[in-house]
């Protein structure tokens, strides 16, 4: 490891702690030439597949791209990065658990959904409505329906706030 301030190859490791829930190893480290310290982080360099788009192109998975698209349906939602983060990580891990070199679009979807579905219920529909391309207002009613019904026979989660006006315990069965 270089040192980033006088670009000397020989450093040493001071001390080593796990971070990032254990997904990574922080090391301190200090310069044998110029004695500055600095820390440095190591993470596993696991692949995830390419992904297979609709048009049947293909593209590297891309995991700003993922968090990016979950965080447009996420806007203005009361949900909190640390969550958002965890369900980015949830669904790199079904990916790599795939085993798969390639996975459909439709695939990432899916988990993207799932996620989103446990989340918030309003991001789901709002993503819903752009990736199952929804054409008029029968297609968010029945899919608001089928969330209903899947809400009920849950229990409902506590921590979401109600999808409209009106579904909250009261209406339950």
């Amino acid at each position: 490891m270089h040192c980033p301030f006088c670009g000397h190859s020989e450093t040493k490791v001071i001390d080593s702690r796990l971070a990032g829930e254990g997904r990574q190893i922080r090391r301190r480290r200090e310069c044998l030439a110029c004695a500055e310290r600095f820390t440095t982080f190591e993470t596993a360099e696991l692949l995830l597949p390419v992904v297979v788009k609709g048009d049947r192109s293909r593209e590297p998975f891309d995991e700003n791209k993922l968090l990016a698209g979950m965080q447009k349906a996420l806007e203005k939602r009361p949900v909190a990065r640390e969550a958002v983060d965890a369900a980015v990580a949830r669904i790199c891990h079904k990916l790599r658990s795939l085993g798969e070199r390639e996975v459909a679009s439709r695939t990432v979807g899916e988990f993207v959904m799932e996620e989103l579905r446990q989340l918030d219920e309003v991001a789901y529909v709002r993503f819903a409505s752009v990736y199952r391309s929804f054409q008029d207002i029968e297609a968010f009613r029945t899919e608001i329906d089928q969330l209903r019904r899947q809400h009920r026979r849950r229990g409902g989660n506590e921590d979401q706030l109600p999808l409209l006006p009106g579904d909250d315990k009261s209406d339950a069965p």
